[in-house]
């Protein structure tokens, strides 16, 4: 939970509203099949049995912190998607909020081709 306070009063904005921003900054890039944990109708995922947190966002030090768990599409440059994410979450974070992003981190935990 972030609290604002002015003179007004105090707003207090739930992790669950950052996270859900920076799933879909990430999801909407190029090359991004999917967040970990996800899992196609009629598939049994191991990533989905132990149920990982696709998104993480965490507060320190007046900052964001946020951790990415993602699948790619096969055959896509993945350095490059994955600069393509940081850029784009980094951005519409501190756009949507005005609070600086410090760090994001992605983590390519699977491949999914075209079927």
């Amino acid at each position: 939970m972030i609290q604002y306070k002015n003179h007004l009063g105090t707003i207090s904005v739930s992790n669950r509203v950052f996270e859900r921003l920076a799933q879909n900054a990430a999801v909407n890039c190029f090359g991004v099949a999917g967040m970990a944990g996800e899992t196609e109708p009629g598939r049994l995922s191991l990533l989905a049995i132990r149920k990982p947190r696709a998104v993480t966002v965490t507060v320190k030090d007046n900052a964001l912190w946020v951790d990415l768990h993602v699948l790619m599409a096969y055959g896509v440059n993945i350095s490059a998607i994955v600069q393509s994410i940081v850029n784009k979450v980094s951005y519409q974070l501190e756009s949507a909020t005005g609070i600086p992003v410090k760090e994001v981190n992605v983590y390519v935990d699977g491949l999914r081709t075209a079927e």
